[in-house]
């Protein structure tokens, strides 16, 4: 049975030690997003020259674009370590306290999904972001007292596929905030060949750019591709990907020519289909699959406008041309062949 969830950019528990394997450690190795390597070189080069943290740094966009890989990156360019952690383990005060009383000079402090704090953490978090002190309260009731703990300087860095859901007062606490967004195909393609280096699999220009193209604009996916595709060379071809090998593999796995997901899907339907290809709020598309505005605003239309399949108006959202016909749909709204899809 297909796997539904293979075009998913959420990272699997069992993908956790094949990613690392397959991370780069310096920005030069870093493919795409190019904007953001460029303010971060100037950022860490800043930071060496003066020998002090570098500036905070919020990283945000869809998942499995590299923010986590680029935590590292910044951490091993400044030459320090790195704390890692996440909002949802971040539960209470103490929690933070633990790590940032115990945080070295100068060292990374990387906090994924960072819009899941809890509020009193991150209230907490914003002295020892500006300040590098903590305000800790010890006791309870009329006897309490607040003791200040000054901290060693640190860089913090945060990562959110919800920068919307992140508090005014947390991100102007940030010095760079950079978006990440989908990988273009070229982009994209040049990540297979490096993967496929690194996984001894022989993959040519056109193999690497099929896998590439029903990635979604995202590297985790490309990877995971790649090793459905590897062992399929490896059990039904001559071991090594082309174009034709990688197109018979992906269409085995029922993966889309552009990659697309069943939520993108839904959207999609619900424009061209419900609302007759827009102009249509979002929060009516939401309503109408069942999904966070946010998540659809800020996961799911960079791919499609990437694609261009839609357009954000100030009206509201619009199918173009181009998404019609690729879903085989007339202006009317009448289902063609690919329907049954959906």
């Amino acid at each position: 049975m297909p796997d539904k969830g293979i075009v998913s950019a959420s990272l699997r528990e069992e993908e956790r030690q094949f990613e690392a394997t397959l991370r780069p450690s310096r920005l030069d190795d870093f493919a795409g997003q190019t904007k953001v390597k460029e303010n971060l070189k100037i950022a860490i080069e800043a930071a060496r020259r003066r020998g002090e943290a570098m500036d905070h740094v919020l990283l945000y966009g869809p998942p499995g674009l590299g923010k986590t890989t680029l935590a590292g990156i910044i951490a091993s360019e400044l030459g320090v370590g790195i704390q890692l952690t996440s909002g949802p383990v971040l539960q209470k005060k103490l929690d933070l306290v633990g790590i940032l009383s115990n945080i070295q000079e100068r060292e990374a402090f990387f906090i994924d999904e960072i819009h899941r704090l809890q509020p009193d953490v991150e209230e907490m978090i914003y002295s020892a972001l500006e300040d590098f002190r903590m305000d800790i309260l010890i006791g309870t009731g009329p006897g309490a007292r607040t003791v200040s703990m000054d901290i060693k300087r640190f860089t913090a860095i945060g990562a959110t596929t919800r920068q919307g859901l992140i508090s005014a007062p947390l991100r102007g606490r940030f010095g760079l905030v950079l978006r990440l967004n989908p990988y273009d195909l070229e982009e994209l393609s040049k990540i297979v060949v490096r993967s496929s280096h690194l996984l001894d699999v022989q993959t040519d220009a056109k193999g690497a750019e099929e896998i590439a193209r029903r990635a979604r604009g995202t590297p985790r996916i490309a990877n995971r591709l790649l090793r459905r595709v590897r062992d399929y060379a490896q059990v039904r071809g001559a071991g090594h990907i082309d174009e034709e090998v990688a197109g018979k593999a992906l269409d085995l796995l029922e993966v889309d020519r552009f990659g697309l997901d069943e939520i993108d899907q839904k959207i999609m339907m619900a424009i061209l289909v419900k609302y007759g290809g827009g102009p249509v709020g979002l929060n009516t598309i939401a309503a109408s699959i069942d999904e966070e505005p946010d998540t659809i605003e800020e996961v799911y239309e960079p791919y499609l406008m990437q694609l261009g399949f839609l357009d954000r108006t100030p009206r509201g959202r619009v199918g173009t041309d181009r998404a019609f016909e690729y879903f085989q749909i007339s202006r009317k709204g009448r289902l063609g062949a690919q329907s049954a899809l959906f």
